[in-house]
């Protein structure tokens, strides 16, 4: 019943990735011992916030913890996730023919 409704914390070591470059702008994280994150999972990486000057790409240590979906709401998220994804689509029709 725990697993069906209950949640689940777990802290591990990750290295987080964030490149700040004309041909990317972005963050990644790591975990370092193969943590893998599942859907509905919930991740919060530790640490003071950081600053990348622009054209330079840096990595950083850090602790992160997952909280880790129940049953219950990693079906919910499988289930919905299709219609979330939906909403970031934007959807045009006209009443002219193309040429």
């Amino acid at each position: 019943m725990g697993r069906l409704i209950g949640r689940k914390r777990i802290d591990v070591p990750c290295t987080v990735e964030i490149s700040n470059t004309f041909d990317s702008l972005g963050a990644h994280v790591r975990f370092s011992d193969g943590t893998i994150v599942h859907p509905g999972d919930e991740v919060v990486v530790h640490g003071a916030p950081v600053a990348v000057p622009y054209g330079e790409v840096r990595e950083f240590k850090r602790t992160a913890t997952i909280t880790r979906a129940s049953l219950l709401e990693r079906a919910f998220v499988k289930a919905t996730g299709d219609l979330e994804l939906m909403e970031l689509c934007e959807f045009s029709f006209s009443g002219r023919g193309t040429v």
